[in-house]
This record gives C-alpha cells, structure tokens and sequence, in this order.
C-alpha cells in the first residue's frame, strides 16, 4: 500500500466511524473510579446534568465500549503516536495530523497521567 492512499484513509474513516458508533451506544460523561473497597472499585459516569449511573447497571451498553477498547489496543495506539511523533519532529506531518494527534494525545494524557 502506497502511504497516503485511499485504502489508508477508508481505514481511518472505518475505525473513525466505528468508534463514533460506540461511543453512541455507550453512557457517556466522565467515568470516575470510586467505590468503598479497593479490591473492588465501581465505575461511575458522570453527566453534564449532574446525574451519574454505575456504568455496571449499563451493562449492555458499556460492555462493548470495554471490550472493543481492550489492552490490545495500546500497541497500535503506542505505534501511531511515536510514528507521528517522529513525522511531526521531522517536519513531515501536516498542520491537521499533527492537531488532530496532539489532541488525542492531550486528551489521553488529561485521562490517564497520574491514574496509571
């Protein structure tokens, strides 16, 4: 596959979509870990509005949000930003790559640094 074809970007647009797709079906907000036993933490999320619900209550709509973002998704994940890290220190990412990686990557950072 030639870089930059369009069989890459329908990839993008496929996993794109598709975690759009989840995302949907799955409750929304910010999910806390909380609970009064450390050996047995409960997921929260909370809403804008205020509300929050155990995202163990929504078990079919969170399920798949779980599963679909397994651990084996930190390989690729890991891959795809030391690579743009790379092209962006290299001058070769665009404007819009770099933006749109350097906001996952703050948003990932925002999520999980000092939570590991």
């Amino acid at each position: 596959m030639a870089a930059g074809n369009k069989d890459d970007a329908g990839t993008l647009r496929t996993a794109a979509r598709l975690l759009e797709e989840l995302r949907a079906r799955t409750p929304g907000g910010e999910w806390e870990v909380g609970g009064l036993l450390a050996t047995r933490p409960e997921i929260v999320a909370r809403h804008s509005d205020g509300s929050s619900e155990h995202v163990a209550e929504t078990r079919a709509r969170s399920s798949a949000w779980i599963a679909g973002l397994a651990p084996s998704l930190a390989a690729p994940l890991v891959t795809w930003l030391r690579t743009t890290a790379d092209a962006v220190e290299a001058g070769r990412a665009s404007a819009e790559v770099t933006g749109a990686a350097t906001a996952f990557a703050a948003a990932v950072t925002d999520r999980l640094d000092g939570r590991a």
